[in-house]
């Protein structure tokens, strides 16, 4: 079983899940282990976290051996790093996508939170291979001490592998990749460079390239990652992951270079309780420099009231922002709102909670799924 693992703070899940579906269509058998689910060939297995714990992971690798799996791909989080959840795996590589402010609460400090990262190139063998994000500053940190081969991709630097953009649109994206030209589904410039860190595992993995384009520009993308629907009188809604001030401006940005300027963007969002307190503010305030109108409302409380995560976020938003803002503390409420705000061509972005299925208040887990409750709203509107 090849082992190839994914850590960054944006874009694992989208990279794991490219890589798994890619794959299984070259014929390969083939798993997954990820934020929204594990997978073993066709058997989805829920998932509770990025990286299981080493009993639960150890368990699920036997069972991909056991059921013939040639390649494993799996998303490697800081915390697994730092509490060795990954201790004596082999890995056949790994990729650093990017580095951004995340998991504060758990590292305590942005220089710790590098260091986990690096811990895990540090650790690979020298058959491995090491593929890297040049665009990212810490890019080429990750692979001062390892051992592997060092590769590199990006879209704005010189790098092994090279992508550039031509046209990006909510049909998707237009892209140069390495001098051949290709349409893919995917939105977005960092879908542009998630793909790019595909096409150069699967090359280091030694996969044929015509196949390998073939197939991944007719892939989607994992489950609440730039999902949008459409409704009856064109308002789009977004339903995305995003809960980094990072992840929040990509998703905005890429919203913002594919808007004509004449309809309003309406986003949603809110902050994890129990979670780094420290980007609430900047979230907030990230919302508001990109948006029309923000609604803030509760993500997923935990522990925490919801009203005091909200206040936490209003924090952040600068005196000539406030007029943009409304807060609205029941999620579905904000969401709906949202819709009836919107006229058509308008677009909602909803943030923070992507492919999760519940929403966590005082350690009960209710049902609660941000995309249906949007069809919901758009079947009454229509």
């Amino acid at each position: 079983l090849k082992l190839v693992g994914v850590t960054g703070t944006n874009g694992k899940t989208t990279i794991a899940t490219l890589l798994y579906k890619l794959f299984r269509e070259l014929g390969y058998k083939v798993g997954l282990i990820s934020t929204v689910e594990n997978q073993i060939n066709d058997v989805i297995i829920p998932s509770t976290h990025t990286t299981p714990d080493p009993i639960a992971l150890n368990v699920l690798l036997s069972d991909m051996v056991a059921k013939g799996c040639d390649y494993c791909f799996m998303e490697v989080s800081s915390h697994a790093i730092a509490q060795a959840r990954i201790e004596g795996l082999n890995f056949e590589g790994g990729i650093f996508t990017n580095i951004t402010h995340d998991h504060l609460d758990f590292h305590k400090t942005f220089d710790n939170y590098i260091k986990a990262k690096k811990a895990f190139f540090d650790g690979l063998n020298k058959s491995a291979f090491a593929l890297t994000n040049i665009d990212d500053k810490n890019g080429m940190v990750m692979l001062q001490n390892t051992a592997a081969h060092k590769k590199t991709y990006g879209l704005k630097s010189m790098s092994d592998f090279k992508a550039k953009i031509i046209e990006n649109q909510f049909s998707g994206l237009h892209l140069d990749i390495d001098g051949e030209d290709v349409y893919f589904k995917l939105v977005g410039s960092f879908n542009a460079s998630n793909l790019l860190a595909v096409y150069g595992t699967s090359l280091l993995l030694d996969q044929d390239k015509t196949k390998v384009l073939t197939i991944l520009s007719r892939l989607s993308g994992a489950e609440g990652r730039f999902d949008y629907i459409i409704s009856s009188n064109r308002i789009i809604a977004i339903v995305d992951y995003a809960h980094t001030p990072d992840a929040i401006e990509n998703v905005l940005s890429t919203v913002d270079k594919i808007r004509t300027k004449t309809e309003q963007v309406i986003t949603v969002v809110g902050c994890g309780g129990d979670r780094d307190k420290t980007k609430r503010p900047i979230i907030a305030q990230t919302a508001c420099d990109w948006s029309d109108k923000v609604i803030l409302t509760s993500d997923n409380p935990r522990s925490e009231d919801p009203e005091d995560i909200i206040k936490q976020m209003q924090a952040g938003v600068s005196p000539v922002n406030k007029r943009k803002v409304i807060s609205i503390t029941d999620r579905k409420e904000a969401i709906r709102t949202a819709c009836h705000l919107a006229k058509p061509g308008d677009i909602i972005l909803v943030a923070g909670k992507g492919h999760e299925k519940y929403q966590d208040i005082k350690g009960v887990k209710f049902d609660f799924d941000d995309k249906k409750i949007l069809m919901e709203c758009f079947n009454q509107l229509s």
